[in-house]
């Protein structure tokens, strides 16, 4: 047996010691990268013909962070504190050659080389308050001598990437590189006379008022994350300590975090993310290829779908059923994307290019051109099966066809298909550009080849897919439907829309469960019970909810809902109050004060009662996958882990 090459490297150019790690797929600063370094650096230090360094990696990133496997393990020495310890020390000058991405530790061994020059798409970051925790290798302490304090707070508690260029206005870097980043980093390495060190470095002066504000309003809009104040105190103090006592206090604020509920419950969430990527049955499975992609509607999901395609660099053929809706549909887009514009979010170069890969007609011929046709039509089911049948007959005998149904049976829209092996679930969550998650789901059919590429496309649309089997609701919607009705029951046993809402805000929710069904409509739901009454499957007595339809009280856009608006500010209404207490007269019911611990308590229990469920009959693969659906598609807290994770928590 022959011993496993190092991870990391060094080779000579010139006088110049080139490192280089090289440990697949990210080159994460595991155990044997941290070791490497710290003795590639020392091998450089004592080298007498070496005069400066570089730091490099193979593959397609820099370092891309921690080691997963390391995750809620101590850390087995060195630890990357002393990495960047050691490096910042060098007596000779280090360089950083990033590209790809440099996030986390990765960035934070940047942060203490002595200079840095990026490749033009390089990304930086610092994501760790997304696990809970802050940087706990000198982020919070370099940084902020770099970029200055209220940038590295900025960077420090959102956990967002920047670009090169930003990197390179900031201060953050010191060069953008040409076509030959490496040979670009030696000649920069070459030419440094002795160590620029970060940590010698003071703070740039700031308005500390100023930035005491912005701290403030950090934590307020954390809705109860511990980490993102952390970390923005931390960067305040970087001006006042020395940066010996700064990492220290850093390191402190890090061993502290991680052993907290909410870094428990993100370190959940990210390996449940990774986890719903492994699918039973698609082992070795290769997806079809996807260039162009066609939508059938141009409404609020339809022009969010061929926007969330389009962003991502296909060509987007979008059918509308005439042309006054055509032309009313590129007037959708055109206005989705001049949002972007002017709220500095893409430059208006960029949204003529993505708008320029959209073609809208009023021609379903048009879809014989696209590899994947997503229908975002009217969710009736003689509309949708009608449209699957002609788009059977129009497109490729290969292209796959996606339906995007919240409620309706996709293998009955499958049933029209020559070949029902090649339609699949793709349900979107509206804004369907903006909303992270696409519920994949598995109809009776479908292909694993089918299924693949559903997945891979949603995942180049920089979306989560979670893969679901076919019931009414599928995973997100059922659980919700279980939410709606434990928080209807609520209102009978004494709770109001604005109390109930008001706990599981406080939960971490950005709305509660009624100012939701306001934003929605309360059409939709009504349309359900109504399909479901017809069915037999629900009592024919009216709901609260139906008695709002009864009087237009059809929510947030028709004025009023389980509130009243006015200048689009909710307040409660005392007919709703009225409509509430009646119903619990008319079913007996003697009213209560419900406290608020009680409320979320219940509302968590009826979502992990309805997971479980969904877990049992096989139509979610696992719990973990219940946890992301509620989270990136209805607001559930990240930081509270999910609702089965948090019931299973609480024991």
């Amino acid at each position: 047996m022959t011993d496993a090459a190092p991870v990391v490297t060094t080779r000579r150019d010139g006088a110049v010691a080139v490192v280089t790690i090289d440990s697949p797929p990210v080159n994460a600063a595991s155990h044997a990268v941290r070791a490497g370094l710290v003795a590639a650096i020392a091998g450089a230090n004592a080298d007498p013909d070496v005069r400066a360094v570089v730091i490099a990696c193979a593959g397609r990133s820099f370092v891309a962070g921690a080691d997963v496997r390391e995750f809620g393990r101590p850390p087995e020495p060195p630890r990357l504190t002393d990495v960047c310890d050691a490096i910042e020390a060098s007596a000779k000058p280090v360089v950083a050659a990033l590209h790809g991405t440099a996030l986390g530790g990765g960035l934070e061994i940047a942060l203490a080389c002595h200079a840095r020059i990026a490749a033009p798409g390089a990304r930086m970051g610092l994501p760790e308050v997304k696990l809970g925790i802050v940087p706990g290798a000198g982020g919070t302490q370099r940084l902020p001598r770099l970029v200055g304090v209220p940038r590295a707070i900025e960077m420090a508690t959102s956990g967002r990437p920047v670009d090169a260029a930003d990197a390179l206005a900031s201060g953050l870097v010191d060069r953008i590189a040409g076509p030959d980043l490496l040979t670009e980093a030696v000649a920069l390495a070459a030419d440094l006379d002795a160590p620029r060190r970060t940590g010698d470095r003071p703070v740039p002066a700031f308005d500390r008022a100023a930035v005491e504000a912005v701290v403030a309003k950090v934590e307020a809009r954390a809705r109860g994350r511990i980490a993102p104040g952390e970390a923005a105190r931390l960067v305040l103090a970087s001006a006042d300590l020395p940066l010996r006592d700064g990492l220290a206090r850093e390191w402190e604020t890090v061993a502290r975090l991680k052993e907290t509920d909410q870094a428990r419950a993100l370190r959940h969430v990210f390996f449940a993310e990774r986890e719903a990527a492994r699918v039973p049955g698609l082992d070795g499975v290769a997806p079809r290829a996807v260039t162009t992609v066609g939508v059938a509607g141009c409404g609020l999901m339809g022009s969010g779908i061929a926007a969330a395609a389009a962003d991502a660099g296909c060509a987007v053929i979008v059918v509308e059923r005439d042309e006054p809706a055509a032309a009313a549909g590129r007037d959708r887009l055109a206005a989705l994307y001049d949002r972007r514009v002017a709220t500095g979010r893409l430059a208006a170069a960029e949204r003529d290019a993505r708008l320029g890969r959209i073609a809208v007609s009023a021609d379903r011929a048009a879809f014989a051109a696209a590899d994947l046709v997503v229908e975002a039509v009217f969710d009736d089911l003689d509309v949708k099966r009608e449209l699957f049948a002609a788009l059977s007959a129009i497109v490729r005998p290969d292209a796959i066809l996606a339906t995007n149904t919240s409620y309706l049976d996709p293998d009955a829209i499958a049933a029209v298909v020559a070949d029902p092996g090649r339609v699949v679930g793709l349900h979107f969550f509206s804004p369907a550009d903006v909303m992270r998650l696409v519920e994949v789901v598995r109809t009776g059919a479908v292909a694993p080849d089918v299924l693949a590429t559903a997945i891979a496309v949603a995942k180049r649309l920089g979306k989560l897919p979670v893969v679901t089997g076919v019931c009414e609701g599928f995973v997100g919607n059922r659980v919700f439907s279980a939410y709606r009705d434990e928080a209807e029951r609520l209102l009978l046993d004494g709770a109001y829309p604005e109390t109930i809402d008001a706990a599981m805000e406080a939960h971490g929710l950005a709305m509660g469960p009624f100012a939701v069904f306001d934003l929605a409509g309360l059409e939709i739901a009504r349309a359900r019970r109504e399909r479901l009454r017809a069915a037999g499957r629900l009592s024919p007595a009216p709901t609260i909810a139906d008695r709002l339809c009864e009087r237009g009280r059809l929510g947030r856009r028709a004025g009023r809902g389980w509130y009243a608006y006015d200048g689009g500010e909710r307040r409660v209404d005392p007919e709703v109050t009225a409509l509430v207490e009646a119903a619990s007269a008319e079913a007996g019911v003697a009213r209560r004060v419900v406290a608020a611990d009680e409320i979320v308590r219940r509302l968590v229990g009826a979502m992990a009662r309805e997971g479980r469920a969904l877990v049992d009959e096989g139509i979610a693969q696992r719990a973990s996958d219940v946890d992301l659906v509620m989270i990136a598609g209805y607001g559930y807290p990240d930081w509270r882990g999910g609702p089965m994770f948090e019931t299973a928590a609480a024991g």
